[in-house]
């Protein structure tokens, strides 16, 4: 039509005509009956048209399917189903667009609305993949036709017409000739056939025919003019496929009536019975390229506008709609896999001790419902929530696994990378969520329930490669390595970033405040007292399992960034301790000096200011490395199932270092997890604050282990100072400062390059033993209150300096003494206990 906005009601154009002609009368009751019958009838008629194509469409579609060689043959009843089919989809657009003006008494709007029709649809479009997928077979079935059947046909029709003459004769033998030089192998060659001029031959035949006083006449001669009709279709069959299936099914319409075709992709959308079929949508996008025209160009460039917008819109919706059913699923089955949990047992335990108090009212007992218990099913008719979204994401994926790509003009879609990329997306999302950190309450999940959580979530998500052809590793591994870093792809926190921020900011800091201890044997931060659970057990979110579950979820990339944001408050605390030594120079110079002259050092100490800052400093940065070792330990544990031969690799590396910097092999093997004579990440965040002065900044650290060995004594005044047997380690968490000073004067000797970390750790010790020795001498009680558990500090830096030996140590500190704390210790606790 020339004009797409103008709607003609024909029945009341007609009666308006009729009503200028005097004694049309009768034609115009005639056309109101018509009307009045059209009004009533023609709804339920086309709605049962419709209802035995869908059936007709799909018992073809699945005949063809399973006997593909009858394409050729069945070529015109496929064709006349395309036709049949692409009618009722006109009509009932065009009426449901332009109901008609007069209302009837049933229900006219509701009958114009077809639920069934994207089942329509889809079968028409199954029917064109079809016939373009065995192309082949309906050109190599016409082509024998053509040359084995028609030719002879026409060659002998020939031969009995009573009068021929010249013009005819030479196109009728033009006709007869091409087509009988046909043969299947130009088919096997993918030769290109071209029958246009064999058709106008047909055409100039039948004007020749047309004239008056025509010797040939096709009136009576209607068997050669019904043969050379047939030998026109058998030619189109053959180079002439694409545009048939223009002819007979093209349902570019639909660009037209934007507005219904969504309503009818959103109504399929929403009733699960037709989910299936919802790819026909896409599929016709792809027909607006075929209601362009040459006569009308600036339409082109809109209609190809519409067309990409209207699929990408589509297929996003239909990824977008799995993504949620597939949500729902895995949310379900995080809340199952969270009832496993170990702390939900506790209710059954106390269920079965406190049953025999219960007997005797046994009406009133409730049964706790264990978890599985949705899985019995009482009858198979009774579908469950479950069952209904496992069917809908069936019928969905069935859809978006149709076919792998839709081109819709020079451009091709892929329906599974729209439901990759939004799962992609919905997986990073709830990574994050699961988390459930809250900055205002700092409450965070616990890491092994945030893995169980995950692990559930990966299941169902696996479960989707069953529905759809799409590498769901590929999800995971793209997600999951941007939850290592800082930030993700979309700018927003990761979990790294998130369990960062927690750990450092909140579970270290309220250690620091007290009524948290670093337990040795444990190998986790043990709450000593009730304040030190609230708001949260430290315990619960430090032991090995759950430093373990945090390796297996950030991995070695998230553990690195949890080691260099650890680094960086390390770094920050030894800063501020060389601004507290610069304040104490010249005492720390004296003290360094005169070690061996007992009353020197005795006044000089007194002169030191900020003695208890310098203590609870360093006391900060062992309880950081403690967790720290905690975590790298977790993590060469995960490492070890994980990669076992990479990790043996990597330990193979360190234990035999090359002759070269061996700062990049330490790298690697503290990457992993390892421990290392020199932390290379601490190492290079103290470079990072490095002076430009090298000689000033090794007297710096120099005069730092000074005011700290001779410092230590001052310890066993504190009434916290005493050593815990039972968990290895100091009420007020001195003992970490064993690892402080082994890697923060490791670490600084090593940036001042001079060589001498050996030379300056026996320093400290002579330092240290000599201050401990003096603290053996003094009569008030007030000083040596925890002197035994002070003197096991020493013993723990020697045992885990790899710098300092046991020989050593016995030539500056007799054992006996560490022996006798030790033995001294452990009575003290027991008889408290």
């Amino acid at each position: 039509a020339l004009f797409r906005d103008e709607v003609i009601y024909i029945h009341a154009y007609i009666q308006g005509f009729f009503d200028t002609i005097k004694g049309y009368g009768k034609r115009i009751s005639e056309v109101k009956d018509c009307y009045n019958q059209a009004i009533q009838k023609a709804t339920y008629r086309h709605r049962e048209r419709r209802k035995f194509l869908r059936t007709a469409l799909k018992e073809l579609g699945l005949i063809l399917t399973d006997q593909p060689g009858l394409l050729g043959p069945k070529a015109l009843l496929i064709f006349i189903a395309l036709c049949f089919a692409r009618d009722e989809v006109y009509w009932l657009l065009r009426h449901n667009d332009n109901p008609p003006q007069q209302k009837s008494k049933g229900k006219t709007a509701e009958d114009l609305v077809d639920r069934q029709l994207p089942e329509l649809l889809f079968h028409m479009e199954e029917l064109r993949v079809l016939v373009r997928k065995y192309s082949q077979v309906i050109q190599r079935y016409y082509v024998q036709y053509l040359a084995g059947f028609d030719a002879i046909a026409l060659n002998q029709m020939m031969q009995n017409l009573a009068v021929c003459p010249e013009d005819e004769s030479i196109i009728l033998s033009s006709l007869c000739n091409n087509i009988a030089n046909l043969s299947v192998k130009q088919v096997e060659d993918n030769d290109l056939f071209d029958f246009r001029a064999l058709r106008l031959d047909w055409l100039r035949l039948q004007a020749y025919a047309s004239v008056a006083k025509a010797p040939l006449s096709l009136a009576e001669n209607r068997d050669l003019a019904s043969l050379l009709d047939t030998i026109l279709f058998h030619t189109k069959m053959v180079d002439y496929l694409d545009e048939m299936m223009v002819e007979t099914s093209d349902l570019s319409i639909f660009c037209f009536y934007s507005k219904i075709f969504e309503d009818q992709f959103h109504m399929c959308l929403e009733f699960p019975a037709q989910n299936r079929y919802i790819v026909a949508f896409p599929l016709i996008c792809n027909h607006f390229q075929s209601c362009t025209h040459e006569l009308c160009p600036e339409e082109r460039h809109h209609i190809r506008e519409r067309s990409l917008s209207v699929v990408n819109m589509f297929l996003d919706e239909m990824a977008k709609e799995a993504k949620n059913i597939i949500t729902t699923i895995c949310d379900e089955q995080c809340t199952m896999s969270d009832k496993l949990l170990p702390k939900h047992c506790a209710m059954l335990i106390s269920q079965v001790v406190n049953r025999k108090k219960k007997e005797k009212n046994k009406k009133n007992t409730l049964e706790i419902p264990k978890p599985g218990v949705e899985s019995y099913r009482k009858t198979r008719e009774e579908l469950t929530t479950m069952d209904k979204l496992h069917m809908a994401l069936t019928e969905l994926c069935y859809a978006l696994n149709y076919c792998s790509t839709i081109n819709v003009w020079e451009y091709t879609f892929a329906p599974r990378e729209y439901l990759h990329q939004h799962l992609e997306n919905r997986f990073a999302r709830a990574l994050v969520g699961m988390v459930m950190f809250n900055p205002d309450t700092s409450e965070i999940a616990k890491p092994s329930e945030l893995l169980a959580s995950v692990r559930a979530y990966m299941n169902v998500l696996q479960t989707v490669e069953n529905y759809v052809h799409i590498d769901i590793t590929r999800v995971f591994n793209n997600a999951l390595l941007q939850q290592t870093q800082q930030i993700d792809s979309h700018g927003e926190k990761t979990v790294a970033a998130l369990y960062t921020q927690w750990y450092s900011e909140v579970l270290l800091r309220r250690v620091s405040a007290g009524n948290i201890c670093f337990s040795m044997n444990q190998r986790a931060f043990i709450s000593l007292t009730a304040e030190g659970a609230i708001p949260f057990n430290a315990e619960e979110f430090s032991d090995i399992n759950e430093l373990r579950a945090l390796a297996e979820l950030i991995g070695p990339y998230g553990m690195k960034l949890l080691n260099e944001t650890l680094m960086w408050h390390i770094a920050s605390q030894v800063q501020e301790l060389k601004k507290l030594v610069a304040g104490n120079k010249e005492v720390l110079i004296a003290l360094r000096t005169n070690f061996d002259k007992p009353e020197i050092m005795k006044e000089q100490f007194r002169k030191l200011q900020s003695v208890d800052d310098v203590l609870k400093r360093m006391t900060i940065v062992g309880v950081i490395l403690s967790f720290r070792q905690l975590a790298q330990g977790a993590l060469v544990d995960v490492l070890e199932e994980r990669i076992p031969f990479l990790l043996s690799s990597i330990l193979d590396f360190r234990h035999h270092l090359p002759s070269g910097d061996p700062m990049v092999v330490s790298e690697m093997a503290s990457a992993a997890g390892l421990t290392c004579k020199v932390d290379p990440t601490l190492a290079a965040a103290l470079r990072n604050q490095k002076n430009d002065t090298d000689e000033d900044e090794h007297l710096l650290a120099c005069l730092l282990m000074v005011f700290v060995a001779v410092s230590i004594p001052k310890l066993a005044r504190n009434d916290n100072s005493f050593y815990r047997a039972s968990l290895e380690g100091h009420a007020n968490n001195i003992h970490c400062m064993a690892a402080a000073v082994n890697n923060i004067f490791g670490a600084l000797f090593t940036i001042c390059g001079q060589g001498d970390i050996e030379d300056r750790m026996k320093e400290f010790l002579a330092l240290a033993s000599s201050s401990l020795l003096r603290l053996g001498q003094e009569a008030d009680k007030e000083i040596t209150k925890n002197r035994e558990s002070v003197y096991l500090l020493l013993d723990q830096i020697v045992q885990e300096s790899p710098f300092l030996t046991m020989d050593l140590l016995e030539s500056c500190f007799p054992y006996a003494l560490i022996r006798n704390a030790y033995h001294a210790v452990y009575k003290q606790e027991h008889s408290q206990a």
